[in-house]
């Protein structure tokens, strides 16, 4: 699969821009054997993805030198956790302003103890995500500018010239950004290079013309085939977006925990509901055995407590013909009410039924025909049913003898 990089300009000027995407910057396509396909130059936006529904462009951003800021410390044997605190005190050392204010990020511990380490404002790392989401791109990695040079063998050091600062890779993990000071006497190049031949490595020139003590030269290609190496700062560009989506993942965790809740309220309401339901049909099957002469249990608890004061005054309470007919009758005609009532009255041949407030409607009304047909009547109630016996259908007119007969 090829990569996309692109050598970043100086993320002042890009946050100054007017429309930081239509920015030119340089680029180079590299195919799967990681070798330069294509170079060019051209803004922000013309690389990206481009049209509705389009995914972002991977892409691998190579800091400009003067933003590259990158040193080396020596640590002990320590485990990640303590490196990345060591890491931090070494950092507030070495950054002017307040830490909070900056991202900052290192490698593994290399076998010579040496870890490298980089740091960047926040401000403009999440300017650079914003832009690179404008113009389609999405951030893969995000480098100082040493890693897009090409890795050099043991005992070699390569270099190249980027804007006056003189960009160096010492090996795999490590790399620098040396300042050529022009106030200086002589030439500030050879004066720079003089430390770097003192250590005996060999140097290695990439790109431009090469100062004439150097011999070797490698081709212009390699300024972009650098191995990346096991750090990037890129996370630091989507800090915000990271704090939105750390949001939106809380939000969603209280959805779920709240959706669990209602899952389970609602599994206890039903478990509830059942063993009320058994609770009542207990309570029916011992009230009948209690009071056999109860020709029907709607209220088990009101009808009890009748039945023992009656038995108590010695009055007949609800063994009362009438009210042992309606009784009856009710039960058979409304099945749907028992162990729904609240509470029922017996007074002037006349039941009357309340339920409790949470009864379902009943649709079908044809029960109400049987009741009639068996000569009784039904009304509704606000919040219940009445019964009585129906009215008699009027008699029929009876002629009287020695009236109205013709003479």
């Amino acid at each position: 699969m090829s990569r996309l990089r692109i050598a970043l300009p100086p993320l002042g000027e890009l946050c100054r821009a007017d429309v930081p995407r239509q920015y030119p910057v340089d680029f180079a396509r590299l195919d799967r054997q990681g070798r330069v396909s294509e170079l060019g130059r051209c803004p922000l936006s013309q690389l990206g993805a481009t049209g509705k529904g389009a995914k972002p462009l991977p892409v691998e951003c190579f800091l400009h030198p003067q933003d590259s800021l990158l040193t080396s410390i020596e640590l002990p044997q320590l485990a990640a956790a303590r490196i990345k605190a060591a890491v931090t005190c070494a950092a507030q050392a070495l950054i002017l302003g307040p830490i909070e204010q900056m991202h900052v990020a290192h490698g593994p511990r290399e076998a010579d103890g040496q870890v490298v380490l980089g740091w960047l404002p926040l401000e403009d790392l999440q300017v650079l995500g914003r832009c690179l989401d404008q113009a389609g791109l999405k951030l893969l990695g995000l480098y100082p500018a040493p890693y897009a040079l090409a890795a050099p063998v043991p005992g070699q050091l390569n270099l190249a010239l980027m804007d006056g600062l003189l960009v160096l890779r010492h090996s795999p993990g490590l790399g620098s950004v040396q300042l050529l000071l022009p106030e200086l006497a002589g030439n500030p190049l050879q004066d720079t290079l003089e430390p770097l031949r003192a250590t005996g490595a060999e140097l290695c020139w990439i790109g431009g013309e090469a100062p004439a003590d150097i011999a070797q030269q490698l081709p212009a290609e390699q300024r972009w085939s650098g191995a990346t190496p096991a750090w990037s700062l890129h996370a630091g560009a989507g800090a915000g977006r990271v704090a939105a989506k750390g949001w939106g993942r809380a939000l969603g965790c209280c959805a779920l925990a709240v959706a669990v809740w209602v899952l389970g309220l609602n599994l206890y309401a039903a478990r509830e509901v059942d063993q009320g339901q058994r609770l009542k049909a207990q309570l029916s099957q011992r009230v009948r055995q209690a009071f056999p002469e109860l020709p029907v249990v709607l209220n088990p608890l009101q009808q009890a407590r009748q039945q023992l004061a009656a038995r108590q005054s010695g009055a007949a309470g609800d063994s009362s013909p009438g009210f042992a007919s309606l009784l009856q009758q009710a039960a058979s005609a409304m099945p749907f009410m028992v162990g729904s009532v609240q509470s029922l009255v017996f007074a002037q041949e006349r039941l009357q039924l309340e339920l409790v407030p949470d009864t379902p409607k009943v649709a079908d009304d044809s029960w109400q025909g049987a009741l009639t047909q068996a000569g009784y009547s039904v009304q509704r109630e606000a919040n219940g049913w009445t019964l009585a016996p129906g009215a008699q259908p009027p008699a029929a007119a009876v002629d009287t003898p020695g009236e109205d007969q013709d003479e």
